[in-house]
This record gives C-alpha cells, sequence and structure tokens, in this order.
C-alpha cells in the first residue's frame, strides 16, 4: 500500500465524516492504493462506529495525548508513505497531490505551508498568525537551521521509514516541534508545499490554548537546544565576567565615565561561575537528550564519553581545589603577618578571591564530571 491517511477522532463525528470522504474522494479519484486510519483516543459521540461504516480503519489509542495518538497511528500505518491532519475539516484532504508528488520524489517530510496557501478568514486567531507560529518559526530556522516557514501546520507527510528514524517520544502537544526538529538533525530531507487553512467545523471549543501551547512548543525546542539554551548564554556570560576579571587583578578599570575598582571582582566572580555552570549543565542535558532518544548522537558527544571524564574531570577538579586551597593558605599567611587586623592590601584581596573562585571552579568540574559519568552509564532498553 502506497499512502495512509491519518486523522485523529477529535469526538466530533460530523467534521470526521466529512475529512473521511473528502479523503476517499481523493485517493479514488487520483488512482493511488491507500486508506483512511483514524486513530481514536476514547472518543464518546460514536465516531468510531460511523468511521467504520465508511471504510475508514480505526485503532484505539489507550496512551492520552494528541502525540501518542498519531504516534500509535503512523506505527499501525500500511502505506509507505503517511499523511496525517486534524479530522476537524479545517484541511483540505481532497488534495493532497502536492504532499504525495513531494514524497515520490523522496522528500522525508513534507511540511505544509498554510501562509502560501490561503488562510481563510476566522481560520487562525489572530495571535497564531501573527505572534506565535512567526515567531516559532522564526526560532525554528535560527536554532535548529530548518527550511520551513509554517512550524506548526497540522497537514504533513512523512515516510514511515523516516518516521521509524525519528523515533518519536512526546505524547501531547510537542509532537508537532518533535518530528521537525529530529528530522532535521537526523539529515532528513524536508521541504513545504502550499495548503489552505479553514476555519474547523467543531461544536466545542478546541483544544489548543495559543499562550499555553505556544509556551510548551517553545520550552521543548528549547530543551532541544543546548546550545541556545546553555552554550552560548553561558559562553558569554563567562568571557564577560573573564574579561572583566583579569584586568580588575591590577588595578581599577574605566569606561568612560564609569569606573570599577577591586569591589567589582565579587559582581565578575559571579558571572563566571554562572557562565561556566551553564555550560556544565549544557553538556548534561545533551548527554541527557541523547541517552533518552531525544536527540540524536553528537561526534563531540560520543569523543567526551569515550574518554575517562568521570577521571579526567575529578582530576581537574581536584587539582583546582587543592590550587584555590593552597592560595587561601598563603592569604592567611600574609594576613598573619598583619597581624590578622583589616584585610587592606590589593594584593591579598586579589589572592583570596581568586583563590575562592578556582576552588569554586574546582569544584563545580569535580561535581559535574560525576553526573556526567552517571548519565553516560549504559542502560538496558525494554
Amino acid at each position: 500500500m502506497e499512502l495512509t491517511v491519518l486523522m485523529p477522532c477529535l469526538n466530533e463525528a460530523e467534521t470526521l465524516e466529512i475529512c473521511i470522504l473528502k479523503a476517499q474522494s481523493w485517493l479514488a479519484e487520483s488512482g493511488v492504493d491507500g486508506e483512511v486510519l483514524i486513530a481514536d483516543n476514547g472518543s464518546t459521540d460514536g465516531s468510531q462506529g460511523i468511521a467504520e461504516a465508511l471504510g475508514a480503519r480505526v485503532i484505539n489509542v489507550p496512551n492520552k495525548g494528541y502525540g501518542a495518538t498519531l504516534y500509535a497511528g503512523a506505527i499501525e500505518s500500511n502505506g509507505t508513505y503517511i499523511v496525517m491532519g486534524d479530522s476537524d475539516d479545517s484541511y483540505d484532504f481532497s488534495n493532497l497531490n502536492p504532499f504525495l508528488d513531494e514524497l515520490r520524489k523522496g522528500t522525508d517530510l513534507v511540511m505544509g505551508n498554510r501562509f502560501k496557501g490561503g488562510i481563510k478568514p476566522g481560520a487562525m486567531p489572530w495571535k497564531n498568525r501573527y505572534i506565535g507560529n512567526p515567531a516559532l518559526s522564526y526560532l525554528g530556522r535560527l536554532m535548529f537551521k530548518i527550511p520551513v516557514r509554517d512550524f506548526h501546520c497540522g497537514l504533513r507527510g512523512f515516510s514511515k521509514s523516516a518516521f521509524i528514524r525519528m523515533d518519536l517520544r512526546t505524547t501531547g502537544m510537542e509532537f508537532a516541534s518533535e518530528m521537525v526538529i529530529k528530522a532535521q538533525l537526523l539529515g532528513l530531507g524536508i521541504t513545504e508545499v502550499p495548503t489552505s487553512l479553514s476555519q474547523d467545523g467543531r461544536t466545542r471549543k478546541p483544544h489548543l490554548r495559543p499562550w499555553r501551547d505556544g509556551w510548551r512548543h517553545l520550552r521543548f525546542m528549547l530543551s532541544l537546544s543546548p546550545k541556545w539554551t546553555f552554550f552560548y548564554p553561558g559562553l558569554l556570560i563567562f568571557l564577560i565576567g573573564l574579561s572583566l576579571y583579569v584586568p580588575l587583578l591590577f588595578g581599577n578599570i574605566t569606561f568612560g565615565n564609569i569606573g570599577l575598582s577591586n569591589n567589582a571582582r565579587i559582581l565578575t566572580s559571579t558571572l563566571i561561575v554562572l557562565g561556566y555552570t551553564q555550560l556544565a549543565w549544557g553538556v548534561a542535558l545533551r548527554i541527557f537528550a541523547t541517552r533518552e532518544g531525544l536527540l540524536p548522537t553528537s561526534k563531540t558527544i560520543e569523543r567526551i564519553l569515550s574518554k575517562s571524564i568521570f577521571e579526567i574531570g575529578s582530576l581537574i577538579g581536584l587539582l583546582l581545589i587543592i590550587l584555590g586551597f593552597f592560595g587561601v593558605l598563603k592569604s592567611i599567611e600574609f594576613w598573619s603577618l598583619l597581624g590578622f587586623s583589616g584585610i587592606e592590601p590589593y594584593a591579598l584581596a586579589n589572592l583570596i578571591n581568586t583563590s575562592s573562585l578556582v576552588i569554586l571552579i574546582g569544584g563545580i568540574t569535580l561535581t559535574s564530571s560525576l553526573l556526567f559519568a552517571f548519565l553516560s552509564l549504559p542502560m538496558r532498553k525494554n
């Protein structure tokens, strides 16, 4: 079988019937060997019986959630290719030719673009049309270099083999974002085709909540991009702190009318520790995401894990801690020469502050190495 048209059952029998008839009509007219598959997540309005009476195949999905429903449907599909879309009569199932044409060419994921195909009045809330979708699509292109301008179009097609390679894990609304991100990270072919969007025919309010679900998608995108969430911000903060800290070791510095004295090193030390911690957490997040199948393997991460990461990191951390405590002991020795009076000499204050900073960096290195080693332990897969 060449194509499966996959729809989730939305507890709206009337719109489900319309979508099934449109898809079946298109399959017949196009001469495509295909099926209409309905993934039901516990509808209570008799949609299942109506779908079966129309000749569609219905599967029951016990696990709740948008992603869980569509995942189960895609796995159970018989088609070489799959085109999925909501059964609320907002997407045009009577013209799936652009999707199938691209899939036949070998494209792994074909996204619909509603902005190119036309959005009918009332079909998309203004928050989604002018804020949410453009912003999230832009971030997708920026963070993952995804060549898509309508990141969350619900009508999309993909080959079943590519879907299996994606190994999608999320069960909620994040499923839509995970599919596009994983396809890009795996180097799969992605393209867009114009598609139209009509006002849905549901009689009840949709489950979609623009602000809540937009935040969920954004949070998920950030969690899958340690570079933008941790590495780049952490590196920037670390370098700013270090670039100010080192000159302050030799005296006050000025920027125009702004002067930074020895006391400013407290702030710069904080920036160094904060930035270094973010870098360490970025590595931890990347290891965890790879281990859980949310991100594909990385050559950099593989090189890190191929080394004796705990032993090397622990050794470096311990050496830094010892060096820091040696500096503290030296500062106490200098302080004793002053009769343990107020610490005024610039050099002594520098030594105490720098020693404390080195101890902190050593401690972060030591504990992070233990965390990396724990996250890289081989685990049995069920």
